[in-house]
């Protein structure tokens, strides 16, 4: 008994089994996205669907064309760029954020706003 506890204890002195660490694996996807006209036609609802996430993690980019949009938990990143395909006006933008579900609405850019007569002679 005596010699098997001396064993035991060489054993673990010089332990040939390593410690496995289990390390956090963060993924990166891209969040789903829903797009659609508001009621009187005047600009777009977007809705990204972002589960789990804070609301101070998510960062909401937005230019005439463009969304962009990221947001992250513990053990996911989230992630997208989008083209909208009418121009917007991002000044104007309001959006919401409430259980996993980014809620933008915002109208759409005036394009007669810069646009200037033009004499034909």
């Amino acid at each position: 008994m005596v010699k098997l506890l001396a064993e035991i204890a060489k054993v673990e002195e010089k332990s040939d089994i390593e410690e496995v660490k289990e390390e956090a694996i963060t993924r990166t996807i891209i969040p789903e996205i829903c797009t659609y006209e508001n009621e009187d036609s005047t600009g777009y609802i977007i809705e990204v669907i972002l589960p789990g996430v804070e609301k101070d993690t998510i960062k909401l980019k937005m230019n005439k064309n463009n969304l962009i949009v990221y947001g992250e938990t513990d053990s996911l990143n989230y992630g997208g760029l989008y083209q909208l395909c009418c121009p917007i006006d991002p000044d104007k933008a309001k959006s919401t954020y409430r259980n996993g579900l980014l809620k933008i609405e915002v109208p759409y850019l005036d394009i007669m706003k810069d646009t200037v007569n033009i004499k034909i002679e």
